[in-house]
């Protein structure tokens, strides 16, 4: 039998060839009769206007286990990012939960007892984008989702790592403003 999973957390961030393909996810995994799982249950259960919750679907009634919940970083003000947000990005967080689950980053077993919640970023330029790539933006979201249940799961960056290399990690934003460019 695996051992419990009580609550773990993970945050990734992938880079496409334009501004509006990248991916920066953060997830809570955890057991569904734990914290995360009356998380899970709470965030559907109150669904906001602008950041409504959906489960991550390979289509229309096929749900992927674990069961994803997606919560979006943006307030969503338009059919058109919705219609990206909930197809492109959709289908590509549930197809990598089964990617993390056929890598052994989720055990199978534990397949229908744990749950993720999902806090999603899409870049709003999104739908200013004149042809937007669809298969490029489902691959990102993919291979983010995949990277950042693995590192949820595997517990990375690890507390050595960070220790030996804190002073070594600049934020992006931070720099930035030190650089004088914000």
């Amino acid at each position: 039998m695996s051992e419990r999973i009580v609550l773990r957390t993970g945050e990734a961030l992938v880079e496409g060839s334009e501004d509006y393909l990248c991916a920066e996810p953060e997830v809570v995994i955890g057991e569904l009769d734990g914290p995360v799982g009356n998380a899970l249950a709470s965030l559907i259960g109150e669904q906001v206007k602008g950041h409504t919750k959906v489960f991550a679907i390979l289509n229309s009634d096929v749900q992927v286990r674990p069961v994803t919940v997606m919560v979006s970083k943006v307030t969503v003000k338009s059919a058109e990012y919705t219609n990206i947000l909930m197809g492109t990005v959709q289908a590509a967080i549930a197809n990598g939960v089964l990617d993390a689950v056929r890598a052994g980053d989720i055990p199978k077993e534990k397949a229908n007892d744990l749950g993720i919640i999902y806090s999603v970023w899409l870049d709003p330029s999104v739908t200013k984008v004149d042809k937007v790539d669809h298969k490029a933006l489902f691959d990102i979201h993919r291979e983010a989702t995949a990277k950042v249940i693995r590192k949820a799961m595997r517990h990375e960056p690890s507390i050595d790592w960070l220790l030996a290399n804190q002073d070594e990690v600049v934020h992006f934003f931070h720099q930035q403003g030190l650089d004088g460019n914000l």
